[in-house]
């Protein structure tokens, strides 16, 4: 946008532009915690040492759609595309207008794909992009905070959208989100991640693979 395109923006809108210019993707994540702090999470995007740990377990050589809810700022984004095979697909799922808009903006590769939406509707989003399973679900939501009944709803729509063999990987802030999760899923493992702020709580939540065997372990 140039400047005299700026100019004939209302002001807030010109406001919100020049921040992100000025501050890029740390100025957005700020705005949007301040505005809506219980479903951002974090002041702080995840740190490199969180995100390497966070996705260690995925096989990337088999994954044919990667899917994130609450993507933010896209703090996970460069990490993921660099394993993501050249046919695979990434579903960014946010409710946030504004993510989904600097994502849409700042994310140009054919492979990813920004939608504003539910993560409980995750069923029906990757039905709509011509998949029937994710083989793995990131997910950053702050779900102990969430209002009532919708963690069930995200964690048991995650279930099934998830293929035999898949993952729900989830990094919070509290460890209760353990208690959320485990009933939906046939094994939790769990970590941690110190050098992060604040300290990260990190769950594995596995699917049985095809013939019903639970996964094994990856630490």
């Amino acid at each position: 946008m140039h400047s005299n395109d700026l100019a004939q923006l209302p002001l807030r809108q010109r406001i919100k532009t020049r921040a992100e210019r000025t501050f890029g993707a740390w100025g957005v994540f700020v705005r949007e915690f301040v505005k809506h702090p219980r479903m951002v999470g974090s002041v702080v995007p995840s740190s490199d040492r969180t995100i390497r740990k966070m996705l260690g377990p995925v096989d990337w050589q088999n994954v044919q759609l990667f899917v994130e809810y609450g993507p933010g700022v896209g703090t996970f984004c460069r990490a993921v595309l660099d394993q993501l095979p050249r046919t695979a697909t990434y579903i960014a799922i946010d409710t946030n207008p504004d993510f989904i808009r600097y994502l849409r903006k700042t994310v140009p590769d054919s492979r990813f794909v920004a939608v504003h939406g539910s993560a409980a509707d995750v069923e029906s989003i990757i039905a709509a992009h011509g998949f029937e399973k994710a083989d793995y679900v990131l997910s950053g939501l702050p779900l102990s905070t969430l209002p009532d009944g919708i963690a069930d709803q995200i964690a048991s729509a995650t279930y099934r959208a998830l293929a035999p063999g898949g993952a729900f990987l989830v990094y919070q802030f509290t460890s209760f989100t353990a208690q959320l999760i485990q009933p939906y899923f046939d094994r939790i493992d769990r970590g941690m991640e110190a050098w992060n702020v604040p300290p990260a709580h990190l769950f594995w939540g596995w699917k049985s693979d095809a013939d019903g065997q639970p996964p094994l372990g990856h630490h």
